[in-house]
């Protein structure tokens, strides 16, 4: 745990060991699950291999039990975040917070000034959220069965 600024605590953020990745894959599920009938496509992110993930050092997680985690690949010049997946549970609590800030702070140590997402164009709720975290379109373009928003966002 880390102390936040109004006094309380808030559960750390931590790299996804083995023993994660069956939750890993159940909260991926949870999350994204809700968009397959939208997009007509099982998205990207159910698909992964989130053993081969974990394995790379890709997969950080938060919450005890699992609640929500991240999937970020560094870069020369950016850091890639991959996913964000909060379990439905756990809307509304601010882990989606603390996992965009843990992803800001990973860029940062890792000496990257740029963070690079895309998203797909009908998961809406997206395309307000990221924007208010500092994240700009940069483009729109159709991967296969994708039709993806990429973003991103340059640290000061």
């Amino acid at each position: 745990m880390i102390d936040k600024e109004d006094g309380g605590t808030e559960e750390r953020v931590r790299p996804a060991g083995a023993p994660d990745v069956p939750a890993v894959r159940a909260v991926t599920d949870a999350a994204y699950r809700r968009y397959i009938e939208r997009i007509n496509v099982v998205p990207q992110p159910m698909e992964a291999d989130h053993a081969a993930d974990v394995a790379a050092g890709k997969v950080f997680v938060t919450g005890e039990p699992v609640v929500g985690l991240v999937v970020v690949e560094a870069f020369a010049d950016h850091l890639f975040l991959d996913s964000v997946a909060v379990h439905p549970a756990a809307h509304g609590t601010g882990v989606g917070r603390r996992l965009l800030r843990f992803v800001d702070a990973r860029a940062r140590e890792l000496g990257l000034d740029e963070i690079r997402l895309y998203t797909n164009a009908m998961m809406w709720e997206n395309q307000k959220i990221y924007p208010r975290y500092g994240y700009e379109v940069v483009a729109r373009r159709v991967d296969g069965p994708y039709d993806r928003i990429h973003y991103r966002k340059r640290l000061g």
